[in-house]
């Protein structure tokens, strides 16, 4: 079982004929995924990979319907292409694209939400369901399933801790990246209420850092929700107060997100807190001999 996405979800690519948009359809390919159209105003016609370029999304939705949309659009038409996804009846919209201005990204989650859609981003490295279905840019080596889920709120963290689990023969159910920037459509607490009711999933690993109360507020669900072991690697310990780390989104304010504040919050909620990546698959694999 999986969660968001499985083998059957169909996928759309808008901005399919952009560098990126190409070598990441083509990697998305090699996994597996069902890629069934692409999107590139005024190159409809075209084939990449394989695939149909469509001029529009919702002429690519009348010849492919698909179920997902990955986005490799510059932030500045980065709205108005998720907005045509979502109004052509796109119900999993994945943002890959980083700083998208703020009102714009308001805007999106709102129309998102009017029509009962997921957004995954903005400034995402996508979601994968291990060996089933792949939505982004992650490297396709390190995602075998098993039976962890991750959640992460940093790419290339999560390639690490992903990549140790992988070495040590543990893989994953699904892994979804939330993004960095300041309004992102999932938070933790919507993706670990999915994996709390995937049976396939017998352990959580959620990789946060430094910045607002994301990891605050999911410690407190873990406490009052959750009956899966969890085990937290947090980003950020030495991080200066007031000074922006990478994400939009880690940074603290007026003393609220820090680090310490944390790694307290989810300890208290019996969250198993790693030191380093590399303690994680040993901190993992004792805790699924404890619940197998």
């Amino acid at each position: 079982m999986a969660i968001y996405i499985n083998q059957d979800t169909r996928v759309l690519v808008q901005g399919i004929t952009g560098r990126q948009g190409s070598f990441h359809t083509g990697q998305m390919l090699a996994y597996g995924t069902k890629v069934i159209g692409g999107v590139s105003p005024g190159k409809g016609g075209q084939v990449v990979e394989g695939i149909p370029v469509f001029d529009t999304a919702f002429e690519a939705m009348e010849k492919e319907p698909a179920d997902a949309s990955i986005l490799f659009i510059p932030a500045p038409y980065a709205k108005d292409a998720a907005l045509e996804a979502l109004d052509a009846g796109i119900r999993i919209l994945v943002l890959i694209t980083e700083h998208i201005p703020l009102h714009d990204a308001v805007e999106i989650m709102a129309c998102a939400e009017s029509r009962g859609a997921t957004v995954v981003g903005p400034n995402t490295f996508g979601l994968v369901s291990s060996g089933l279905c792949k939505i982004g840019i992650m490297p396709n080596r390190y995602f075998i399933p098993g039976p962890v889920g991750v959640v992460s709120r940093s790419g290339t963290l999560c390639y690490e801790i992903v990549g140790h689990l992988t070495e040590n023969r543990i893989g994953t159910t699904t892994v979804v990246g939330l993004g960095g920037d300041r309004v992102v459509g999932l938070h933790f607490i919507d993706v670990l209420k999915q994996f709390a009711k995937d049976d396939d999933t017998k352990a959580v690993m959620l990789v946060g850092e430094i910045g607002g109360s994301a990891e605050e507020e999911a410690a407190a669900f873990v406490s009052s929700s959750m009956r899966k072991p969890v085990v937290a690697y947090l980003a950020g310990r030495s991080a200066p107060p007031g000074k922006r780390m990478g994400h939009a989104g880690a940074i603290i304010e007026r003393g609220r997100g820090t680090f310490d504040s944390k790694v307290k919050a989810l300890q208290k909620a019996g969250v198993a807190v790693a030191e380093m990546p590399a303690e994680i698959p040993e901190m993992i694999g004792d805790l699924l001999s404890e619940s197998s």
